[in-house]
């Protein structure tokens, strides 16, 4: 008997990014991202996309290693909220309630299995912009920056992980997501999980760390309105010396079209276009791709730069501790053809 959908939770609503760089850090993210600065508290600095509708998107955060700190999600509403906390606590990986986050109410603090904090949170502060700087159109949060790569929103977070199979445990039965897009070794494990909470057809994606480490970033994505917001975004990283990893193109998987940039802290950042695929169906079949069949590339061709798979932040000097015959040592630095 297929199971209802769980729709506790709303959206992936912000990332606190780590970076040894943080003026140059949000630099990047202001003058050629499109954000807007909102706020400074301690070592941190909060900006938003023009188009979120609430007070943060990133935290950009001092700290003496890059890479990713704490991913806020929204819950669908207070009774969602209590459900996923209780779903969260019977898992073992709850930490605890906290306040105080800048435009967050009440959050319950989290780990998976890779121990990558989150935050979940119902209570959130709307955005609104100050006198002089309202939208011309209502319907939006803020107006059109017309700067740099004028993306709109938060798309979606790849974390590394040592284990996937563990992974793909604990989204579905502690957080209620679902997998849409996978990819499987030849021995039926997966190394590559994309789950999503809402209609998107993806927000959370898993990728196997082959260095057998854990809580590392791949990379953070923004959504932009269209493809051609992207091919001007090369420009823009191009003149501002921001190195390009690859792209522009279009992933065979998901068929998101990229550019993949490392921002001044060493974070990879994807920007993505935002008009992606959307999962209607409620009983979607996932849909699982080989080894052989990523070898062939990305959606037109491109092969997947070698970088893609040993870049991870924070860097790792050597493979960690993980059994050589884990799925992540097994698949290599390029056994991943995302």
């Amino acid at each position: 008997m297929a199971v209802e959908r769980c729709r506790d939770i709303a959206h992936v609503s912000a990332v606190q990014l780590r970076t040894r760089v943080p003026e140059d850090t949000v630099d990047f993210f202001v003058r050629l991202m499109g954000l807007t600065e909102v706020a400074r508290d301690g070592n941190s600095c909060y900006l938003r996309t023009w188009d979120d509708y609430e007070r943060f998107t990133v935290s950009v955060t001092a700290a003496p290693a890059s890479g990713i700190g704490r991913t806020w999600l929204r819950a669908a509403g207070p009774d969602a909220l209590a459900r996923r906390v209780k779903a969260i606590e019977a898992s073992g990986r709850g930490i605890g309630w906290t306040d105080g986050e800048q435009g967050i109410g009440p959050a319950y603090l989290f780990t998976d299995p890779d121990g990558h904090e989150f935050g979940i949170y119902w209570e959130t502060e709307w955005y609104v912009p100050p006198e002089g700087q309202r939208p011309a159109l209502k319907n939006q949060a803020a107006p059109f920056p017309g700067r740099g790569a004028n993306v709109r929103r938060l798309d979606h977070v790849n974390y590394l992980a040592a284990d996937i199979p563990a992974v793909t445990r604990f989204l579905p039965e502690v957080l209620g997501a679902r997998l849409t897009e996978q990819i499987v070794l030849d021995d039926g494990v997966p190394a590559a999980v994309w789950y999503h909470v809402a209609d998107k057809s993806y927000d959370l994606v898993y990728t196997a760390d082959w260095t057998g480490t854990t809580g590392r970033l791949h990379h953070v994505a923004f959504a932009a309105d269209q493809r051609e917001d992207i091919l001007r975004a090369a420009d823009v990283m191009l003149e501002a010396g921001i190195h390009i990893e690859t792209g522009p193109h279009k992933h065979a998987i998901q068929q998101t079209f990229f550019l993949y940039v490392w921002e001044p802290g060493g974070n990879r950042v994807e920007l993505c276009n935002a008009g992606a695929r959307l999962v209607l169906a409620p009983d979607w079949r996932p849909i699982s791709w080989s080894l052989a069949e990523r070898a062939k590339g990305q959606a037109w061709g491109l092969k997947t730069i070698d970088s893609f798979h040993t870049h991870g932040i924070p860097p790792v000097d050597a493979p960690g501790p993980a059994d050589a015959r884990s799925p992540a040592r097994a698949a290599g630095p390029a056994g991943l053809q995302q």
